[in-house]
């Protein structure tokens, strides 16, 4: 019998980590700064999280934001970062690296495999800058991944849909690609037809009213607080249920 398909959110704040699990999504990928695509949590953001939920937690690691091209420094931080969520009982790890020319950086991330172990490992969007798609994705395979986060090197994956099938295809039983970015209720049956993925990523993101009463004008550097909309999330869910139910929403 084929695996149900489920809802991974990607998550920027720690309340999110919590909608999440309450909204019935099966797995949170939680990040920090998601203005530039997610980088690696606090030690205490990371804690909390596990302390309060019970579905898989794959946090990102990335060390910074930009490429995923990274010095012998930041790879030395990958590794104790890896360690870090290890202590912290975490499920997983969703991480990239790349070479100079953009392709899977082979060496160093059959090296994360094996250090992260037991966690399982996500190879994320670094997949989408690669130049050669089908390729990039059989050196993850090689390198010991789970799966790949990937729009199907769009900027959204419901435009990519018959790539992300051809991956799909190509992967078979040997990794799962899980297709993320500008995933929504109102989408993510139609991209799951598409592609015939079971594994989907979103963050669901709205942005969080400011509670302080007093915000000084003068001061641009405040930002947003972003949580999941459980209602969306919720909506996903509910449409990926009824897709497999044969009952499209």
């Amino acid at each position: 019998m084929p695996a149900k398909s489920i809802l991974e959110v990607c998550a920027f704040h720690i309340d999110s980590c919590i909608i999440a699990e309450r909204a019935g999504a099966a797995r949170v990928e939680l990040c920090d700064n998601p203005i530039e695509g997610g980088t690696t949590p606090s030690y205490g953001t990371l804690k909390r999280a596990r302390e309060s939920i019970s579905i898989p937690l794959y946090p990102i690691l990335r060390p910074r934001s930009g490429n995923y091209f990274y010095s012998d420094e930041e790879f030395a931080i990958l590794k104790a970062d890896i360690e870090m969520c290890q202590q912290l009982g975490c499920d997983g790890i969703s991480v990239g690296v790349q070479t100079r020319h953009s392709e899977i950086d082979t060496e160093r991330l059959k090296r994360i495999v094996e250090w992260a172990g037991p966690m399982g490992v996500t190879c994320n969007r670094v997949f989408d800058c690669a130049p050669d798609p089908f390729k990039a994705l059989e050196d993850v395979i090689r390198c010991g991944c789970e799966r790949i986060l990937t729009s199907g090197q769009k900027r959204a994956a419901p435009d990519a849909g018959e790539l992300l099938g051809r991956l799909v295809e190509q992967a078979g039983s040997r990794i799962t690609v899980m297709p993320g970015a500008g995933v929504k209720s109102s989408n993510i049956a139609k991209l799951k037809r598409e592609s015939g993925a079971r594994e989907f990523h979103s963050s669901a993101r709205i942005v969080a009213p400011n509670p302080v009463t007093y915000i000084n004008p003068a001061v641009s550097d405040y930002g947003n607080v972003y949580l999941a909309d459980e209602t969306e999330v919720r909506a996903m869910v509910e449409a990926l249920r009824h897709e497999e139910a044969g009952h499209p929403a």
